[in-house]
């Protein structure tokens, strides 16, 4: 009796659900970080330069071959299901190890990477003359480079190759960004511009304006002046690329056979079994860097992600520019100037309602208002002489920013009417009573008081924003955007271009890519990117917010 009697009294005490309670933080706690710590080794073990075996390898009447490669990954698996790939075990073994090697190569074998069995793996080693080429095209190469032919003529060969090798690769990669940029901003302006003077052809002839007036004969000898630019430029892309082509090596794989590969078709290359673990770990690090600031290649699955990462960000950044404004007005009329009533509790149940609708329904709702309506009236009334081409008539970065605003305005509302809530009633009278109006009251007294929850909206609002995938393939994103949305064009910031977002990347690289293996690590670091991002964003508002908090605190002191 005295023992229930003191389990009651611990009960009634609350200790139980206080208990209760920290263990669900602490569990969940656990599950968030072991979550990112799995994304995070998962996907920045992918930047580690591997060692790069060779060994030979054969399977129960089939012929000894040679493989070279890196091992990326291991696995158990019963005598069954090898038997279904026609691989049999020896009598009385249930299991083996299988290897997944990624052999690179792929024009010559067909294929990156190869499981093998570990029971016929024979005489594995790593010899320090194995160099690992990151190609444009084709993947990873690997092999022993055999000699460096200047326009086909061999310059080096043996243990000087591979100091040529570098120095040469480096001129090539030199003159490829060169060509690039050349090819980005001289071109790019060039094509504007002729593009601009189409429109406004387009234009006079929309106008009915007679053919072989001034303007015409304007338009024509500005095209003239253009297409003459273009030549001269042309003439140096032809020199350029006839020195970046001038250079190329040859290199023996692992079946014996040699291959001539273009020092143009090359990234980077490195012999990761000859390096100390220094010299490793800053090769990590600059492969970590061509991530982020690379564009992709090879279908996403090789390359970088820098692009994303722009989308990601300015989409983010222009969505925050547009949703704090109008959820903050429409807090401030819900809680401030509208009569209380049936009508604003309806509206209020509206708005909470509207935090609940599935994100897809946002896209439907973006594509068929703001592009379609909004965006084809635009183009109807300021861009006719561009159609039936769309400009703002078509998915684009505004149009994005835009439904993800709508869709997160609530968000923004409801934690604004709630730090308004907050603010005691007196803190308003005393203000009248000093002869305030209420639209002073309210902007000098009661919104800087309410900064601070107007901060956590935003935060919770960017937190959804940034993660969504499902609108944004209806209003904008792509799998590849050749453009970013700022360039150095005027108007320099083109809210009408597709982009592309890291959510959709990790989509479409972890589940449309041809070639599953190579993508499962870009999968990882994408997510662990994108979690990153998030996070830097919050707690800079989180920064923002605090010292808002510190201010309003030093000036009530």
């Amino acid at each position: 009796m005295k023992q229930r009697s003191s389990m009651k009294i611990w009960f009634d005490s609350g200790k139980p659900w206080v208990w209760l309670n920290a263990g669900a933080v602490s569990i969940s706690l656990v599950m968030v970080i072991g979550l990112i710590g799995l994304i995070a080794v998962r996907g920045l073990s992918h930047f580690w330069p591997a060692d790069i075996v060779e060994l030979s390898y054969a399977e129960p009447g089939e012929e000894k071959i040679m493989l070279v490669g890196e091992r990326v990954d291991h696995e158990t698996v019963p005598a069954a299901r090898l038997a279904l790939s026609g691989v049999h075990l020896p009598e009385g073994q249930e299991t083996a190890n299988r290897t997944l090697l990624k052999i690179g190569n792929r024009d010559f074998f067909g294929l990156d990477f190869r499981w093998i069995n570990d029971p016929w793996i024979e005489d594995t080693q790593k010899p320090d003359g194995l160099i690992s080429i990151e190609r444009r095209e084709w993947g990873n190469f690997y092999g022993y480079l055999v000699n460096v032919k200047q326009q086909g003529e061999v310059i080096a060969e043996g243990e000087q190759a591979w100091d040529a090798f570098q120095q040469r690769l480096a001129r090539s990669n030199a003159l490829y960004n060169k060509i690039k940029d050349i090819e980005k901003s001289d071109i790019g302006k060039i094509n504007h511009g002729l593009e601009e003077l189409r429109i406004e052809q387009r234009r006079l002839e929309l106008d009915k304006v007679e053919k072989g007036t001034t303007p015409y004969l304007e338009i024509e000898e500005e095209r003239k002046q253009l297409n003459t630019r273009y030549a001269k430029i042309r003439e140096e892309l032809d020199e350029l690329y006839s020195e970046l082509n001038r250079d190329q090596i040859t290199v023996k794989i692992s079946d014996g056979r040699e291959a001539e590969i273009p020092m143009a078709k090359i990234v980077q290359a490195y012999k990761p079994n000859a390096m100390t673990t220094l010299q490793k770990l800053g090769q990590y690090f600059h492969n970590a860097w061509e991530f982020v600031s690379g564009e992709p290649r090879e279908a996403n699955t090789e390359g970088g992600i820098f692009p994303a990462i722009f989308g990601t960000v300015m989409m983010v950044m222009i969505m925050s520019v547009l949703v704090t404004p109008f959820g903050v007005i429409a807090a401030v009329y819900l809680k401030e100037y509208a009569k209380q009533g049936a009508v604003v509790r309806l509206i209020r149940i509206a708005v909470n309602n509207l935090a609940g609708v599935p994100s897809i329904v946002y896209g439907v709702f973006g594509l068929g208002f703001f592009v379609y309506f909004i965006g084809g009236s635009v183009d109807e009334i300021f861009f006719q002489a561009k159609l039936p081409a769309p400009t703002f008539g078509s998915p684009g970065l505004l149009w994005a920013s835009l439904t993800l605003a709508i869709l997160t305005v609530p968000v923004v509302i409801v934690a604004t009417e709630e730090g308004l809530s907050r603010i005691p009633r007196a803190i308003r009278e005393g203000s009248l009573a000093l002869g305030a109006t209420k639209a002073e009251t309210l902007w000098r007294t009661v919104l800087p008081m309410a900064a601070p929850a107007m901060m956590t909206g935003l935060i919770l609002a960017v937190a959804r924003a940034a993660g969504e995938v499902a609108p944004l393939m209806m209003v904008g994103v792509v799998k590849l955007a050749p453009s970013l949305a700022i360039d150095n064009i005027a108007p320099y910031l083109h809210l009408d271009r597709q982009f592309m977002h890291l959510g959709f990347h990790i989509y479409d690289v972890g589940f449309q890519s041809p070639n599953v293996e190579a993508a499962r690590p870009l999968v990882y670091a994408t997510a662990f990117l994108l979690v990153l991002i998030i996070v830097v964003l919050n707690l800079a508002a989180i920064g923002i917010r605090n010292r808002l908090r510190e201010t309003y605190k030093a000036s009530e002191s």
